[in-house]
């Protein structure tokens, strides 16, 4: 299924079941559980899925430690659920990983070890494995570049990572195989009502062609992130601000910063956040901050002090403290986080829990929440358009449902296990054609054969979405993303049939994008 012949089916079909807007995570998600329980489903999405928040994250199917320290234990045993259900459903994105927790006093080895035992308990039968205290030999053993000088010991627990982007395509491709039509660059630009002032459709323009087209359906749902405010004003202009977005950012290095396979955890920095430091994808993700901004952006940029916080913070953990110099890349996300009822809320103060709310007009609106969640926000937010009385009643089939790449078993240190099952039909392109086995750049294992996959079966449009999102070259070394994109605009506009002024043109696009996430 291509992206012409969705286009064909947005055109054609004369009234959907189901027409979400936004392709994060949670729109995805709900794309997919509406289209397993057998409803026509429509997803519009403005740019590519996962552009904004979904790509951003901080690589962790978690329960959330520090919400169990804010006593929502609620969300956490929830949260605990869904991820040991997401490593059985993906496990080609998903892993089990170590964290340890370094301790310099006697007390926190005391509140963490029990802390996470609770931790252990909230998971039940899900649990990934028992937390335990460890030793300073063996903290020091479990992270070898940990600063020892007054060390106590540490604490070991587990939780998931994963590749959020790549999972975002992988239950987009899921959606689409069951039945779903899931668009990327189609903005919607206004809403249909019906003779009742209900909502029964939308106006959405194809970015790309800069046709406009017009989808009825029995209920829309509004998933659009920090962008609900927005569809919410389309609807009525008058509405309340729901979304207030808060910026997380996170830094790359190279993994000699913290080598070996552990995770560290820092559960109380200076401000009283926490700070993970995550392997990933052979790189080590450092991050991340909780800072309110005024308003949503697609590529929001970092601050100064939040990366110095990052920097500072990291160097009081790491015998080799890093340095701006160090940094492959930065990158941004936003959190559409409820809006403070009152001035001065502290971002991480206010609960992740999602919200799901349903507008006189019939619209349904979901936020809040987080990644680990999303197949319980879409089950829940189906569920809602059945309570409201919009759809007959089905019931969720995602609980046990393989995403697409499933494989039972694959080789955690193999760099290119996210593809699961498509590994096989990417060998054989290169099979037939030998050229396509050529890397893209030295270092890295991305060869031309996944461009030519990305472009033909993951949807990809533009080189920001190959080089951020599909292959995440872009998160990983933003100057080696840089020296990739000629090849791969190259390549693009063989397979989309475009001429040498669209390759400029994207080249330079990337490259102002590339600047946002470089700090040298």
């Amino acid at each position: 299924m291509n992206r012409m012949q969705l286009i064909s089916d947005l055109s054609s079909t004369k009234s959907w079941d189901v027409i979400v807007i936004g392709g994060g995570a949670t729109g995805l998600g709900i794309a997919m559980d509406a289209a397993t329980r057998g409803y026509k489903t429509l997803l519009v999405e403005q740019a590519d899925y996962s552009k904004g928040t979904s790509s951003k994250a901080t690589k962790l199917v978690h329960g959330g430690v520090r919400y169990m320290a804010q006593g929502d234990l609620g969300l956490v045993k929830e949260a605990c659920h869904e991820r040991g259900l997401l490593l059985k459903n993906a496990p080609h994105l998903t892993k089990n990983e170590t964290f340890v927790i370094p301790n310099y006093s006697l007390f926190n080895n005391l509140k963490y070890t029990i802390g996470l035992k609770f931790y252990d308990l909230l998971a039940g039968k899900l649990s990934l494995g028992a937390s335990k205290y460890i030793s300073k030999k063996k903290t020091i053993e479990a992270l070898p570049t940990i600063r020892q000088e007054g060390l106590k010991g540490g604490v070991v627990y587990h939780d998931g990572q994963f590749d959020d982007s790549r999972l975002a395509l992988n239950i987009a491709q899921t959606a689409i195989e069951n039945g779903a039509t899931v668009l990327n660059y189609v903005k919607v630009t206004g809403l249909l009502k019906d003779n009742n002032k209900k909502v029964n459709g939308i106006i959405a323009k194809d970015i790309e062609t800069g046709e406009t087209y017009e989808a009825t359906g029995k209920v829309v749902i509004n998933a659009t992130g920090v962008y609900v405010d927005n569809i919410l004003h389309m609807d009525r202009p008058d509405a309340p601000h729901m979304v207030r977005p808060s910026q997380g950012v996170h830094i790359t290095l190279d993994h000699s910063f913290l080598p070996g396979d552990n995770a560290l955890m820092i559960p109380e920095t200076d401000d009283g956040r926490v700070l993970f430091a995550v392997p990933w994808h052979g790189k080590l993700i450092v991050g991340t901050t909780d800072t309110l901004r005024d308003h949503p952006e697609l590529e929001p940029h970092a601050l100064e002090q939040e990366i110095e916080f990052i920097l500072n913070t990291a160097a009081k953990y790491l015998v080799k403290k890093p340095t701006r110099k160090d940094v492959l890349a930065v990158f941004a996300g936003l959190r559409p986080l409820a809006a403070p009822g009152k001035d001065g809320a502290k971002t991480k103060e206010i609960s992740r829990s999602h919200k799901i709310i349903v507008s006189e007009s019939g619209l349904i609106t979901i936020t809040g929440g987080k990644w680990t969640t999303f197949r319980r926000m879409a089950q829940d937010t189906i569920d809602k358009a059945i309570e409201t009385g919009v759809l007959p009643a089905k019931e969720c089939k995602t609980e046990h449902l393989p995403i697409h790449g499933y494989v039972q078993a694959s080789d955690e240190k193999d760099p290119l296990r996210f593809y699961g099952a498509d590994m096989t039909a990417i060998n054989q392109l290169v099979a037939a054609d030998p050229s396509l086995g050529e890397l893209l750049v030295p270092n890295f294992p991305y060869n031309k054969a996944m461009v030519i996959w990305a472009i033909r079966n993951e949807y990809a449009r533009r080189v920001e979405d190959i080089l951020g999102r599909r292959l995440r070259l872009l998160f990983l070394d933003v100057h080696a993303a840089i020296a990739a994109a000629p090849v791969v605009a190259q390549l693009l506009a063989r397979e989309l049939n475009k001429d040498a002024a669209w390759i400029q043109a994207e080249l330079k696009d990337f490259e102002i994008l590339a600047k946002g996430y470089t700090l040298n």
